[in-house]
């Protein structure tokens, strides 16, 4: 059953000039892995980590860093949660998450689609919890 659906667009070239404006901002938002990308890519991730926290409810109190993306071998995107977006997914029994990024020119976009399964569903493999 899907629980929320989150979508955002970023324009990159104004998501470039603010974090050269304030540098501190990778910091904050990004975890380590993810600060040494691209401007280009770290706005599809931070549409990204807009579209989950609209899955999500946009509850108040989520780290920006307790939500961030991995690619897999294969390349695709997946969601990785913890500690405060993990709480407010494991509260509304997300248990899958379905990621789309895309670029074009100067937006950058992101989809994501939570989900609970039932473990008939396969839902246990699906979850991206990390300690």
């Amino acid at each position: 059953m899907i629980v929320g659906i989150g979508i955002d667009v970023v324009l990159v070239t104004r998501f470039k000039h603010q974090l050269r404006k304030a540098p501190a901002l990778r910091e904050r938002l990004f975890v380590p892995a993810e600060r040494e990308l691209n401007e280009r890519s770290l706005a599809a991730r931070f549409a990204a980590k807009e579209a989950v926290a609209k899955a999500l409810g946009a509850p108040a109190g989520m780290n920006w860093q307790h939500c961030w993306i991995e690619m897999d071998a294969a390349g695709a995107p997946h969601v990785k949660i913890t500690d405060t977006v993990a709480q407010v997914a494991e509260d509304l029994g997300i248990n899958r998450w379905h990621l789309s990024l895309s670029h074009d020119g100067d937006v950058a976009t992101a989809i994501v689609i939570a989900e609970r399964l039932n473990d008939d569903e396969g839902a246990g493999p699906q979850l991206r919890l990390v300690d």
